[in-house]
């Protein structure tokens, strides 16, 4: 039983594929880490990470997949905890970046990085490209919400405060940046969004 147990709780080989690829891609970017390198750290053969990926195209857009999928949780989990109140909302969505621009190894926003290094046109690009978008259109939905007079233009002021945050805290990785952020973002809100009698 305990063999059992044990078997099924070791990651699948596309599990140690991707989590070896999230790890290098995030500490050394895409165009800095090799096929051969993931293969010798994910500890799988050159033709099973094949049958998982065709291409490292594919592999860098699973990572980004994932990514989007946890950065766009933590800002979902961190507008949900600041309150009921979309103005509220949009403000602690800011909360995320202090959680992720202060740990160890923040290097910077995962989808910015790697449009630096991927040409237009790619998978992998249009996947960043497509993150942004969804971000966007995801904060336009909480300022229309939030009763904003242009819900587009807070949506895009914020986006790229989000942005700009993660920009300075990938050099210099300190509290103070966030919470900066975090308070331009309420000015923003505040300016926009009429309070409610």
């Amino acid at each position: 039983m305990a063999t059992t147990t044990a078997r099924s709780a070791r990651p699948s080989a596309r599990e140690r594929i991707l989590s070896t690829a999230t790890e290098l891609f995030a500490a050394h970017g895409v165009r800095g880490v090799g096929v051969d390198r993931i293969i010798a750290e994910s500890g799988v053969a050159k033709a099973t990470l094949y049958a998982h990926f065709r291409s490292k195209d594919d592999l860098v857009v699973a990572y980004l997949q994932g990514a989007d999928e946890h950065w766009r949780g933590a800002l979902r989990d961190a507008a949900t905890a600041a309150g009921d109140a979309p103005r509220d909302q949009l403000v602690g969505v800011f909360d995320a970046l202090h959680e992720t621009t202060v740990r160890d190894g923040f290097r910077g926003c995962a989808f910015t990085n790697t449009a630096g290094e991927t040409a237009p046109g790619t998978a992998p690009h249009a996947a960043t490209v497509e993150h942004k978008q969804a971000v966007r259109a995801w904060l336009t939905g909480l300022a229309t919400a939030a009763g904003a007079a242009d819900p587009e233009l807070l949506a895009c002021q914020l986006s790229v405060l989000i942005d700009g945050c993660m920009a300075a805290a990938a050099l210099e990785p300190v509290p103070a940046i966030a919470r900066a952020a975090r308070e331009a973002a309420r000015g923003l809100v505040e300016q926009a969004c009429p309070a409610r009698a």
